[in-house]
């Protein structure tokens, strides 16, 4: 039988009234919704089931409501004895890898709740005190846009830009001060990118600008209890899987100034005989990702009561 692998999304997949049906029909997401209030302090649910939207948004809000979203549509999956078998692997896109550790048993739930309202908050400070800018570029081999930004960070000068998501071929997210982005823009579209379609976000994700709030993040992760995980969990800087408390920390924080190897994580995985992917929490981002990294993979988006009850 191929191997199941888990996956879960990082921010950009959240939308206003996700979860709200899990919480209202599965006893076992109620509670995951309530853990998450009761280790805030304030109703995350309430932000995630009737938003506003630009609340939800906030980085130091999307955070904990992804990971407790994704969390209850797994417990929903477990509670509702759906599992078909264990998962060979877990994997999470940046924000998610919080989610995949939380499900291969490394992290407490309300433990990774208040570590990733921290890395919100973290995060929202360090692109307030340095705004930066972030792009995706269409159509443009790796090495070719790893070339221009390198060269856009030459020409600029201070901290640059990087390519910071790996997110399938042709699909890659550019993020760095604005200067050397609209240079690194501007090199890429010379150079045959298709599109270079420039993001709605100041926080300059992955990229050297995250540093201070990198060092400011590893005292939290250091004070966070982890243990090791039951699954093996498929890294986002390297895209190889980590199982150890100290591969964990190590990840966590270098993962804030690395780029996302989603690409090559999810070909990891394939080469290892994983034959479906569930997507676990809202919408279906990270699943068109796997089918245009790999047309034979086959994935399913998971984040509502009905498409729980739907599964076989």
């Amino acid at each position: 039988m191929p191997h199941i692998a888990y996956v879960f999304p990082g921010q950009g997949s959240h939308v206003v009234g996700m979860g709200k049906d899990l919480y209202d029909t599965v006893p076992a997401a109620r509670e995951v919704y309530r853990a998450a209030d009761a280790a805030l302090g304030f109703s995350i649910s309430e932000i995630c089931f009737s938003g506003p939207i630009e609340e939800l948004t906030d980085t130091a809000n999307q955070q904990p409501a992804l990971l407790a979203t994704s969390i209850a549509v797994l417990q929903a999956l477990r509670a509702a004895g759906k599992e078909r078998q264990a998962p060979a692997f877990v994997a999470g896109h940046s924000l998610g890898e919080y989610s995949a550790l939380v499900a291969a048993g490394a992290l407490d739930f309300a433990d990774g709740v208040r570590l990733v309202r921290e890395r919100g908050r973290l995060m929202k400070s360090a692109g307030e005190a340095t705004p930066g800018a972030m792009a995706a570029v269409l159509n443009m081999d790796d090495s070719a846009l790893e070339a221009v930004c390198a060269e856009a960070s030459r020409l600029s000068g201070g901290l640059g830009v990087v390519c910071a998501n790996y997110n399938s071929p042709g699909q890659i997210v550019v993020s760095g001060e604005r200067t050397a982005l609209d240079a690194a823009a501007a090199l890429a579209k010379e150079r045959g990118a298709r599109r270079v379609i420039p993001l709605a976000v100041t926080i300059a994700s992955h990229s050297p600008l995250m540093a201070g709030a990198a060092r400011e993040f590893a005292k939290a992760v250091a004070a966070t209890p982890f243990r090791p995980a039951t699954v093996p969990v498929v890294a986002n800087v390297t895209g190889r899987p980590i199982t150890t408390v100290d591969e964990i920390r190590h990840e966590l924080v270098a993962q804030l100034t690395s780029p996302v190897r989603w690409t090559a994580s999810v070909r990891f995985m394939l080469a290892q005989g994983v034959g479906l992917f569930w997507e676990i929490g809202p919408r279906d981002v990270l699943s068109g990702l796997i089918r245009r990294i790999d047309e034979a993979a086959s994935a399913a988006g998971i984040g509502t009561a009905e498409a729980v009850n739907g599964l076989a």
